[in-house]
């Protein structure tokens, strides 16, 4: 299992969700590993002060999203 998550706004169309939101989360999805949870800076801001820890893993140009994004592990 690996997940990747993210917040922000999204949109459904057609049935399907969709936006800026769905895509990040997806591409920091695809950059975890086996067991791992990655998040991005916004999910680790909007954590602050629930005693949940991270570890950077540096910004990532993510395929389809104009900006680089801090990418961030949750500690276990």
């Amino acid at each position: 299992m690996r997940a990747g998550l993210h917040t922000g706004e999204f949109e459904i169309g057609d049935g399907k969700v969709v936006g800026i939101g769905v895509s990040i989360g997806a591409r920091i999805s695809a950059l975890a590993g086996a067991g791992k949870v990655l998040v991005s800076s916004t999910v680790k801001d909007l954590v602050a002060g629930s005693g949940l820890r991270f570890e950077d893993r540096g910004e990532h140009v993510l395929k389809g999203i104009g900006e680089p994004w801090r990418v961030l592990a949750l500690r276990t």
